[in-house]
C-alpha cells in the first residue's frame, strides 16, 4: 500500500463520499487550523444542517407554542415517528420495530422491565467483564431490585489470559455452560474500548437455544457497522445517538424490539406517550401500548434534542450505510497500515485486524507501558489530532466515514511518527 501524502490525496480524490465532509463543522486545533478529528467513537461533529432544522424548532415555538404540536409541518406530537424510517434503515429492521427516546441507560433499563423476567431458576443475566461501567451497573441495579446478588446472579465473561478481545466460541461455551439459570443475554454491537465487533447473530442464536433473551448494546454499533436486528432475530436493543449518529451532546437515543413481540403481553414500565396515539387524548385510565417499539416510549419527546438528530440521519440516508461502510473499511485499513508502518515499535494495535470484525474505531496501547501512552496521547493533542484516553492505557482513534478522510489519517500518523 502506498503511505505517501500524494497517494492519500489520490485516495480522497477518488472517494465517492467526499464531498460529505464540507458538511460538518470541525474543531480547532492548538494552531488555529482546522483539527484532525479522529474521535466520532465519542462524539461525532455537528452536522451543517443542524442548527437550520433547530431554528425550525425554535421558530415553530415562537410562532405557534403549544399549537405547534397539532401544527402542519409542525409534527411535534410524532417527531420521533419522522426518525424511525431513517433509524430502520440503520439497525436492520422494520420501521416499527425503532423509535427514538430517551437515553441509552434509561433505555435498557425499560427494556428490561420487559425481557428480564427471571425465576427461581432462571435469574441470570451474562455479560462482558469489560462491559462499559452504565451497563454492568444498569444489570447490577436490575438484579438487586429484583431479589438476586449481583455476585452470583451477574456472569462476567473476561478474554483470555494474555488476550484483549473476546471469543466468540467462549461465549457460546459461557451460554451453554450457565444453560438453564440464564434469563438475558446482554452484549455490546461494538466493545467500547478494544473496537471489537461480534458476531451478533450467531451469540442471538446461542442465547435463544437455550431459553435466554438476547438484547445489544449498540452505543458504538449503530452508524458504524452494518446491523440486520431483525434477520438476526435479536430481542431488544438499545442505542446513543451522540457518537456516529452525530446527534449532538447528550443527544436523544434509540430502541428497538423484534416484532414477534409486539403483540405480546409484556409488562412495562408505562407511560402517557407509549399509550397508542388513537386514543391517548382521551386520557384513559387504562393503559393502551401502541403498537411496536413506540409502546416503549415513556415521555413526550424533547423536539430540541431530536432536531439534531434529525439533520443528521439526512445525510446518513443521503449516502446509505452500505456506502459508508465500504469507505470506513477502507478508511480504518488505511490508518491501521500507517500505524504498522511508522508507530509499529511503539504502538500495539488491540483492535482485531478482520475489517468484519471491527469498525471505524482502532484501539492502541503503547509497547512502553501506560506513561508512554499518555506521553504519546499528549502528543496527538498538541499535533491538533483530537482521539482520546481510557484507561488504564489505550488510545482510540476512530476515522468516521461521513467526514473523515484518508488525509486526516494520514496527517494525525505523520504529526506524531517522528517522535514515537
Amino acid at each position: 500500500m502506498d503511505l505517501t501524502f500524494e497517494a492519500s490525496r489520490a485516495l480522497d480524490h477518488a472517494d465517492p463520499v467526499a464531498a460529505m465532509r464540507a458538511e460538518f463543522h470541525f474543531p480547532e486545533a492548538p494552531s488555529g487550523q482546522p483539527a484532525t478529528y479522529l474521535c466520532g467513537n465519542s462524539l461525532g461533529l455537528q452536522p451543517r444542517g443542524t442548527v437550520a432544522e433547530v431554528a425550525r424548532v425554535l421558530a415553530d415555538w415562537q410562532r405557534l407554542a403549544v399549537r405547534a404540536h397539532h401544527g402542519a409541518g409542525t409534527e411535534w406530537l410524532t417527531y420521533q415517528d419522522t426518525l424511525a424510517p431513517s433509524l430502520a434503515r440503520l439497525v436492520g429492521a422494520a420501521t416499527d420495530e425503532v423509535t427514538a427516546m430517551a437515553s441509552l441507560t434509561i433505555n435498557l433499563h425499560l427494556l428490561m422491565a420487559s425481557f428480564y423476567r427471571p425465576t427461581r431458576d432462571r435469574y441470570a443475566i451474562l455479560i462482558e467483564a469489560g462491559s462499559f461501567p452504565s451497563d454492568r451497573y444498569a444489570m447490577s441495579a436490575q438484579l438487586a431490585n429484583r431479589g438476586f446478588d449481583p455476585a452470583d446472579a451477574l456472569v462476567q465473561l473476561a478474554p483470555r489470559e494474555g488476550e484483549r478481545c473476546l471469543r466468540e466460541e467462549d461465549i457460546e461455551a459461557a451460554i451453554q455452560r450457565e444453560g438453564g439459570r440464564l434469563a438475558l443475554v446482554l452484549l455490546p454491537g461494538v466493545q467500547y474500548l478494544t473496537g471489537q465487533c461480534l458476531d451478533m447473530a450467531r451469540l442471538a442464536r446461542a442465547a435463544q437455544a437455550v431459553g435466554a433473551r438476547f438484547g445489544l448494546d449498540l452505543a458504538h454499533a449503530v452508524g458504524n457497522v452494518p446491523l440486520a436486528l431483525h434477520d438476526w432475530g435479536v430481542d431488544f436493543a438499545a442505542w446513543c445517538s451522540y457518537k456516529y449518529l452525530n446527534g449532538g451532546p447528550g443527544a436523544t437515543a434509540g430502541l428497538f424490539v423484534h416484532a414477534r413481540h409486539h403483540d405480546a403481553d409484556l409488562p412495562r414500565l408505562a407511560g402517557w406517550y407509549g399509550n397508542e396515539l388513537r386514543t391517548r387524548f382521551q386520557f384513559d385510565e387504562r393503559f393502551v401500548p401502541e403498537r411496536g417499539a413506540a409502546g416503549w416510549q415513556v415521555s413526550n419527546g424533547p423536539i430540541l434534542g431530536m432536531a439534531p438528530l434529525r439533520a443528521s440521519l439526512a445525510q446518513f440516508d443521503a449516502v446509505g450505510i452500505d456506502a459508508l461502510v465500504d469507505k470506513s473499511r477502507k478508511l480504518t485499513a488505511y490508518l491501521e497500515a500507517l500505524i504498522d508502518a511508522r508507530l509499529g515499535a511503539a504502538v500495539e494495535v488491540l483492535t482485531p485486524r478482520e475489517p468484519a470484525r471491527r469498525g471505524a474505531q482502532l484501539s492502541l496501547r503503547a509497547r512502553g507501558g501506560r506513561e508512554a501512552g499518555r506521553a504519546l496521547f499528549e502528543q496527538f493533542t498538541a499535533a491538533g489530532v483530537i482521539g482520546d484516553w481510557r484507561e488504564p492505557d489505550v488510545i482510540r482513534l476512530a476515522p468516521a466515514p461521513l467526514y473523515n478522510s484518508f488525509g486526516d489519517c494520514w496527517q494525525a500518523v505523520e504529526a506524531v511518527s517522528a517522535r514515537a
